[in-house]
């Protein structure tokens, strides 16, 4: 009878830059709006900032991984061909450098020199990729599937803060429904209580739903997210509310 199993590992790639785009988003744009409402600027400026913010930062995380996996491509792809190279001047070596490998990990020399010779007869260079480089079809990097899903994450998670300064002004604790368009000292604390609650739950989410698709600990992954959520909000606060003063 055939044994299935559930794995997980064939979702690393997309996963790792769909938590990434998403929880930046989150961050650097709650971080952004929190850090201008600190320095009392109006609802417009606030909205146009973390617009400006958002584009900029979903175009920066596109780029970004694209460059950066596209780079990961390149070693890969000098790898192989220099495995390629060897493999065509030197067989014999690399049956034993593939022996060697398998003898690490347990077997028999005899076993191992058989098991060797008959990958090798197979596929030699997919043989020497997965088990002396390390890649295989799971682990390889795709620069365009990183750029897309980086992108849209992070749009996904920064429109949630942006969506909060636009309904800020019509919530039951906003000056009776009254729309705000100077921000007060007495305005400023319950917009960055709104939007920097509401960010720190969606992480606590964000952070738990991957944590689960990935089958690790849904505690460790809230705990992690939510830390460096709020010391990314409280330090941007921070910086606004000197500068306003300053400025004021």
């Amino acid at each position: 009878m055939r044994h299935s199993e559930l794995h997980r590992a064939h979702r690393i790639g997309w996963l790792r830059a769909a938590v990434l785009g998403a929880n930046d988003g989150i961050v650097s744009t709650s971080s952004l709006v929190i850090g201008v409402a600190a320095a009392h600027a109006d609802l417009h400026a606030i909205l146009v900032s973390g617009t400006a913010g958002w584009v900029a930062g979903a175009m920066s995380m596109a780029a970004g991984e694209y460059v950066s996996v596209s780079s990961q491509v390149d070693t890969e792809q000098a790898d192989l061909r220099r495995e390629e190279q060897e493999l065509a001047e030197n067989h014999h070596h690399e049956v034993h450098e593939l022996k060697a490998i398998y003898i690490d990990r347990g077997l028999k020399p005899e076993l191992a020199q058989q098991v060797a010779e008959q990958l090798m007869a197979h596929d030699a260079l997919t043989a020497h990729a997965r088990d002396e480089l390390g890649l295989t079809e799971i682990t390889t990097a795709q620069p365009l599937q990183a750029a897309v899903v980086s992108a849209l994450t992070f749009s996904l998670g920064a429109l949630l803060p942006l969506l909060m300064v636009m309904v800020f002004p019509y919530l039951p604790w906003t000056q009776a429904n009254q729309i705000i368009v100077e921000l007060t000292a007495s305005d400023t604390l319950p917009l960055i209580a709104t939007v920097g609650s509401i960010s720190l739950l969606s992480l606590m989410l964000l952070g738990g739903l991957s944590a689960w698709t990935g089958g690790a600990s849904v505690f460790t992954a809230i705990a992690r997210v939510t830390f460096w959520g709020m010391l990314s909000m409280g330090i941007t606060a921070g910086v606004g509310l000197l500068f306003g003063t300053v400025i004021g």
